[in-house]
């Protein structure tokens, strides 16, 4: 099923979850056993992550046609432009409609760690490029695609990354996925710059509970997202009363809080990010009420 059609059937707010595979097939059980206690939240679908330049893109197949066709959930696997080739991307969405595999995120994606990339030459330059070949390959798949409310740290200035947002949904994508955000007004004003675009596909907010200052700052380095002060200034005081677990219990009312004022404003649904970790993930909803 196409998570569009999902997403217009509910009714009522939604999890979906964004899952980070091992690459070690020796460590899969244990994802697995993570993965079948967050069916808990009844998620409308679960992304799922390959590594940099398509590296465990393989493993992503066997992982994805798992959580389908053994664990009855629907996945959506993620597609980056990163070294890819036209031959490639179509092998690769042929392969999943093979394991029964309906939706895709595509991706412009990031460079493995110590190369650069001539984007120029590249055979896909823009996320909108895979969503039109996407298209053109297996016009019946389902489409998501990304979305910055902070702006991409590569795009020149806000007016442009919403242009880039907008190709990507005029290319064919059926919703967007947010980036991960610490003020939900950016989410807000995001929504409502691609509406006034005639953007008018669903966005779903994506939230990831901070679990340490480290991850925080490791975070904001790589996605661009910003950190309110305030909340900066609490954690790091957390962390001075309790250290580490204090900072995580910090992180984890602040998503709670987060996510009611996301569901209070009518965002349709939530994505977490979920980083593996069932016991987050679950006292997270616990609290809110959504299970």
């Amino acid at each position: 099923m196409k998570i569009r059609d999902s997403i217009a059937a509910s009714t009522s707010p939604f999890y979906s979850l964004e899952f980070f595979p091992p690459k070690e097939r020796e460590n899969w059980p244990g994802f697995f056993a993570t993965v079948e206690r967050l069916k808990a939240l009844n998620p409308l679908f679960a992304s799922v992550t390959y590594g940099a330049g398509g590296s465990t893109q393989d493993n992503t197949l066997e992982i994805t046609s798992h959580l389908k066709n053994v664990m009855g959930l629907e996945p959506m696997a993620h597609l980056t432009c990163v070294g890819a080739t036209r031959e490639r991307i179509a092998d690769y969405l042929r392969r999943l409609r093979e394991v029964n595999v309906d939706n895709v995120l595509a991706l412009r994606g990031d460079a493995p760690k110590g190369q650069d990339i001539d984007w120029d030459t590249a055979e896909f330059r823009y996320a909108a490029d895979l969503v039109r070949f996407a298209r053109s390959e297996q016009p019946d798949m389902g489409v998501g695609v990304a979305g910055y409310p902070a702006a991409h740290p590569e795009s020149p200035s806000f007016a442009s990354d919403l242009r880039h947002t907008a190709d990507k949904v005029n290319a064919g994508a059926d919703f967007i996925v947010t980036q991960l955000f610490f003020d939900v007004r950016e989410y807000f004003d995001f929504v409502e710059r691609l509406r006034a675009m005639g953007v008018t596909v669903p966005v779903l907010p994506g939230i990831l509970p901070i679990q340490s200052l480290e991850s925080v700052r490791r975070i904001l380095s790589l996605c661009g997202a910003n950190i309110p002060g305030k909340l900066y200034l609490e954690l790091d005081a957390a962390n001075e009363k309790g250290g580490a677990e204090a900072v995580k219990d910090a992180g984890i009312a602040f998503a709670q809080q987060q996510i009611r004022s996301l569901l209070d404003g009518g965002a349709p649904g939530i994505h977490l990010y979920t980083l593996n970790r069932a016991d987050t993930c679950l006292r997270i909803a616990e609290a809110v009420g959504m299970r």
